[in-house]
């Protein structure tokens, strides 16, 4: 289960397909860096993804990189937060399907609609409805033309209420997207 906290927020509807413990999938989350991890709605998230936040970054501006600091050991004064090297949020979309393995790094936004293939490292955006891959993960291909893409990105058919997202899923499984556009369209005006 996906911790509910103002650190970490998911929309309805995440399954999460592995260990029941997520908190051990979100590394180096340090308070003191003030980052968040933000999964939409309708996502997908099979075993062994990996959120790792903005404690894994290391300050390489110094002579070391090693965290003195974050050990009790040492009795180190945090350095002020305006010099860590923090990325920003991790922010995942809604209706994302994040592969096996997947593993994404602190500041990265993935839009709606996203795949994200097994084993791949996620080290920048990517774009609504297309498919990524690889070590860094890379843009291989759209799902979609931009007219669908365009038309799914207005619709939003995450944020209706149940009961009218039951009486749309033929519409979102069907394999005719001149069909998908025609009826979007239809409801949208």
């Amino acid at each position: 289960m996906i911790p509910e906290s103002p650190d970490f927020s998911r929309g309805e509807y995440v399954n999460y397909f592995a260990d029941t413990d997520f908190e051990k999938n979100v590394t180096h989350f340090y308070d003191f860096c003030g980052d968040k991890l933000i999964i939409g709605k309708f996502c997908q998230i099979a075993k062994g993804v990996e959120f790792v936040m903005n404690g894994a970054n290391h300050k390489m501006n110094c002579v070391t990189t090693y965290p003195f600091f974050i050990f009790d050991d040492w009795q180190q004064t945090k350095p002020d937060i305006s010099e860590m090297p923090l990325k920003g949020d991790i922010i995942i979309g809604n209706d994302v399907w994040l592969g096996q393995n997947v593993t994404i790094l602190a500041g990265v936004n993935i839009g709606d609609g996203v795949i994200i293939g097994l084993n791949s490292v996620v080290a920048s955006d990517i774009p609504p409805y297309t498919v990524a891959v690889g070590n860094p993960a890379r843009v291989v291909k759209k799902r979609f033309d931009d007219e669908l893409t365009d038309l799914l990105l207005k619709f939003k058919w995450w944020d209706f209420d149940i009961e009218r997202i039951k009486n749309l899923i033929p519409l979102l499984t069907c394999k005719n997207l001149e069909k998908v556009k025609i009826e979007i369209k239809k409801m949208m005006h």
